[in-house]
């Protein structure tokens, strides 16, 4: 049976009637895309999840969530539990069984996360930086590649912290930070972040400050023990600069200072274990946590949530293609005349019978190739979303 004729019928009606077809064909490949995509997206983020979590042994941080811990020094999720004060990272270190990196995840730029932490984080991430150079002094930053690049930022720039409520008068002035450097992209949490020293993350909450120098009697409001109380005359600096650097100080204890998390790095299993044994038979106010198991927990329930939304989407996926199967025979119906015509002019029933398959098949053809966009995008993008899904 020569298909030329056929063919063309079918392609002329799908030409003609192109908005019905697209919607069509976007309807069927849609709805056979999302199985697939929630698939990918679980897998995505199975590997995702658990690659960070394996990477990073211990977290230590305030009791509470353990997952919400996890997530905030991992993914720098700001709506973390309580902090834990800058003391318990020197306790960690004192046992002489692990190193210490300080976390304070709080503030952000924008949708930014700002991470005070020491230098040590960018050596044990394995990060380098692709243009600038590194911290310096307070107020330096560095940002990741991916951030510098949707906002057009360069080393010299400046960026401006936050106020956490709009109108909150007696907060802290937002602090105009001075970027040094880019870190080159490693696909992970780290690209969308913007890293300072933990002592200017401290200087973002307020606990630091620096301000003009007090000489003048009006500017006084009391003298007591070598302290001096100012007015609001006295000018704060909401920058760091090498003019004002030395202006800059801190108020109360350093060891009370909080830190949302502390990156616990053992030397070794042994250490683990006696750190872990340690923290399990304490109640200091601190929890020590395995990220993994976290992860691990995290994903179960993924799984089952997973398995419930694909018996949904087949359900669907089922109504959607009985939906179609009454479309196509709705159109066929309607399309007697042109058919009876058709067979009058000498066109065969059975040539009449493969213009309607070869219509079928061309709409079928169009939604495999709009699963195959769907699926080809999630395996892009997904590990942006696991990532966007956890802050």
């Amino acid at each position: 049976m020569n298909v030329h004729g056929p063919l063309h019928l079918a392609w002329r009606y799908v030409a003609h009637h192109r908005m019905r077809t697209a919607l069509l064909a976007v309807a069927l490949g849609l709805t056979l895309a999302l199985p697939l995509a929630v698939r990918d997206f679980v897998s995505i983020a199975r590997h995702e999840l658990r690659a960070r979590a394996e990477a990073t042994p211990l977290v230590l941080g305030a009791k509470g969530s353990a997952l919400e811990l996890t997530l905030n020094a991992l993914y720098f999720r700001r709506r973390g539990g309580e902090p834990i004060p800058a003391q318990q990272a020197q306790t960690i270190r004192a046992t002489g069984l692990a190193e210490a990196i300080p976390l304070y995840v709080r503030f952000h730029a924008q949708d930014a996360p700002i991470v005070g932490t020491s230098l040590d984080y960018f050596t044990f991430r394995g990060l380098s930086i692709e243009q600038g150079r590194m911290i310096g002094r307070l107020g330096d930053c560095v940002i990741g590649g991916k951030l510098a690049r949707a906002r057009g930022l360069q080393v010299g720039s400046a960026l401006y912290s936050s106020p956490e409520q709009l109108f909150d008068l007696a907060g802290v002035y937002p602090l105009k930070m001075r970027i040094t450097g880019i870190l080159t992209p490693n696909h992970s949490a780290d690209d969308d972040a913007v890293f300072v020293d933990v002592k200017t993350a401290w200087l973002i909450e307020g606990i630091a400050h620096g301000h003009d120098d007090v000489v003048k009697p009006t500017e006084v409001l009391e003298m007591k023990e070598g302290n001096v109380a100012a007015t609001n005359a006295v000018r704060l600096f909401s920058e760091v600069t090498d003019a004002n650097f030395a202006s800059f100080h801190f108020h109360g204890e350093a060891a009370m200072f909080p830190l949302s998390a502390v990156l616990v790095l053992p030397k070794d299993a042994k250490s683990q274990a006696l750190l872990l044994g340690r923290y399990q038979k304490t109640s200091e106010g601190a929890q020590l946590v395995r990220p993994v198991d976290e992860m691990d927990a995290l994903m179960a329930t993924l799984l089952q949530a997973e398995q419930l939304a694909l018996v949904l989407l087949m359900a669907l996926g089922l109504v959607v293609l009985l939906i179609a199967g009454l479309v196509f025979a709705l159109s066929f119906k309607m399309r007697q005349r042109e058919f009876a015509t058709l067979e009058d002019i000498g066109v065969s029933r059975g040539t009449l019978a493969l213009v309607k398959v070869i219509e079928v098949l061309m709409i079928g053809v169009l939604a495999a190739l709009v699963v195959i966009a769907a699926t080809l995008t999630m395996q892009g993008f997904g590990a942006d979303l696991v990532r966007i899904a956890v802050r």
